[in-house]
Formats: C-alpha cells, structure tokens, sequence
C-alpha cells in the first residue's frame, strides 16, 4: 500500500462482517504490524525490496501466530478499547492466533497486487498477484471498504442506542 492506513478499510470492514468468527482489532492490528518491516527499512539501511520475508505467506503466518500471542498478552486492553467503541467483543487464544495469522495474509494479499517487490508465495520468486488490479483500483477499493465500514459501524450503534431507548 502507499500508506499502511488504507489496509484499514478492507481489514476493518472484514473483520467486522466476520467478527463472530474473526478477532476484530487482531485481524486489523496484523495489518499494521506486518508494515514494521517495511517501516525499519530505511533505519537500517537494507535498500530494495522495501517488502521483505514478512510480506511472505509463509514467514508472515510467524508473524500473524506471534502477533496473536502477543495480543492474547494484551487481551485487557483489547476489552477495554472494544468496550470504548461499543463493539461486543468475546475472543480466545485460539481465535487471536489464526486472526493474526489471516490479518497478515489479508496484508500480503492486497501489498501483492500493489507493490511488484511483493513475494507472496516466496521461496517462489515471481508474483502471481502483481498488478491483477491497477493501483488506483486497489486504493478505490480500500477506501470503499473504510466508508462501508464506517456506515455499517455507525448504524450498529444507532441501532444499540435504540435498543436502549
């Protein structure tokens, strides 16, 4: 992605369709930690590829279980940021591990018909996903999926406070 915040908006509307089944700010936090790879390039010097082993399917599913553990880790601030949003939020170990997991391959997908560095499928070298959209298809996507998500989210809580009423 350009910026890392477009992965908001498909990671968001996902994982709130799916939330019985996903966890939601695992899934879309995964999203974002996998781009500290991205992020340390120029800190380290590294040059091209910008998109590394993280941005792998294989080594990214690592990175999505360790995200997930490190989450099970944080779960009390996880609640306490659901319940601030209002969004009902009920999850397990199990559940963290395999949204980190799919949250980081969801972030290797979208990076691999973005950016032509992208290895997906690596050790494979050639990438099958570059360009099965144009970029500005794929950002139009995004920012799509992060005003549906919107939408959806604000008339869930229209919907919770007229319960309450």
């Amino acid at each position: 992605m350009p910026v890392t915040p477009y992965h908001f908006g498909p990671s968001g509307l996902i994982g709130y369709i799916f939330r019985k089944w996903i966890d939601l700010p695992v899934f879309v936090l995964a999203n974002v930690v996998v781009d500290v790879e991205v992020l340390l390039n120029p800190f380290m010097n590294l040059g091209r590829p910008y998109h590394r082993l993280c941005h792998t399917f294989l080594i990214g599913a690592v990175i999505g279980a360790v995200w997930g553990l490190v989450a099970w880790l944080g779960l009390p601030v996880l609640n306490w940021f659901m319940k601030i949003i209002r969004i009902p939020y009920q999850t397990n170990a199990f559940k963290m591990i395999i949204s980190g997991i799919l949250g980081v391959w969801f972030h290797v997908l979208i990076d691999g018909i973005y950016h032509y560095d992208v290895k997906p499928f690596w050790p494979m070298q050639k990438n099958p996903l570059w360009r099965l959209l144009s970029k500005s298809q794929v950002e139009w996507i995004c920012i799509a999926c992060l005003a549906i998500f919107i939408l959806l989210y604000i008339f869930s809580l229209k919907r919770q406070a007229a319960k309450k009423q």
